[in-house]
């Protein structure tokens, strides 16, 4: 069996997660203690307890979700030992990158923490644009549209407004756009009139994965260039270009390329269904990777691991 492991981004957090994986093994404990030791904040108590409104702060929701996969990343290894089938592939979707780097082997887990920890922080300084998820319209269709929109003339009034891309390719009928809000507005429009059955206005603070990121992005390139990244031991199926990643170099292009590039999603699950994989295991909060998996490759077997019996099931099967 080719096994897959794939890791959720923001989005999919929730309150409790990772608890009982706290409670039941040590190693979840140490991952846990040592964020707030590094970080100086209650995440554990956060990803518990909440409040609300503290977890989905970007600044927290970042590292407490590479807290919670990593932490199970690490119950898994242990559980398995030596006998533990190993991924054909890591990949995760946007935040969840990181996640995969850190499982893949080119992250130490607090070098991983500290860049989401800033990711978090610069994301949550951008107040420019917003998002809208696009449901049941071709992507050639809604590629067209932005293009339009962004081909406004030069002396058009709202050219200075006339930002909007792609942002997540996350599933042949759910595409997300990103970008300056009246650009947004407009495409949103115009998908609904060339029939997108639902527009959703995302309720996020900027224009995530589009040019208006550029600044955030510039200010990671720094903080990878001081941290410690290794070639990976396991291939990463790129965000950017769904393409295997190996070399230390190419991950920090990626980490720096992700924050104003498009989620290629589908194209990455379809790289790793070439590569061989079969089962596509996804290690986090939630199961949303593995209904958009389901979406793109219907043929393939999903797993999901967040708590103590899925991980527990998962080593019995593939130990």
């Amino acid at each position: 069996m080719s096994i897959a492991w794939v890791f959720p981004g923001q989005g999919s957090q929730a309150i409790g997660m990772g608890h009982d994986i706290y409670e039941h093994f040590s190693v979840a404990r140490a991952i846990f203690d040592q964020a707030d030791d590094l970080l100086n904040l209650p995440l554990r108590s956060l990803c518990f307890e909440g409040p609300e409104a503290d977890l989905i702060a970007t600044e927290n929701t970042q590292p407490a979700l590479l807290t919670v996969s990593t932490a199970l990343v690490r119950v898994l290894e242990d559980l398995g030992g030596a006998g533990l089938a190993r991924p054909l592939a890591v990949a995760g979707h946007s935040l969840g990158e990181y996640s995969a780097l850190v499982a893949g082997g080119a992250l130490d887990f607090p070098t991983a923490l500290r860049l989401v920890r800033r990711r978090g922080e610069l994301m949550a300084e951008a107040h420019e644009g917003s998002m809208a998820a696009v449901i049941g319209l071709a992507q050639e269709i809604l590629e067209e549209i932005c293009l339009d929109i962004n081909a406004a003339p030069q002396g058009d009034a709202s050219a200075a407004h006339s930002t909007v891309v792609v942002a997540n390719y996350n599933a042949p009928d759910q595409l997300v756009i990103s970008g300056s809000t009246l650009a947004v507005e407009r495409a949103s429009l115009q998908a609904k009139e060339r029939g997108a059955k639902r527009v959703l206005p995302l309720k996020v603070s900027a224009a995530f994965h589009s040019p208006l990121m550029i600044y955030a992005a510039e200010s990671m390139a720094h903080e990878l260039e001081r941290a410690d990244v290794r070639d990976l031991d396991v291939p990463l199926i790129a965000n950017v270009t769904a393409q295997e990643l190996r070399g230390a170099d190419e991950v920090r292009r990626e980490a720096v390329a992700q924050v104003v590039a498009p989620v290629r999603w589908i194209a990455s699950v379809q790289a790793m269904v070439a590569m061989g994989c079969t089962t596509f295991v996804e290690i986090g909060s939630g199961k949303v990777l593995t209904g958009l998996i389901r979406r793109i490759a219907p043929q393939v077997r999903t797993v999901t691991i967040s708590t103590a019996a899925d991980v527990r099931a998962f080593v019995a099967e593939n130990s």
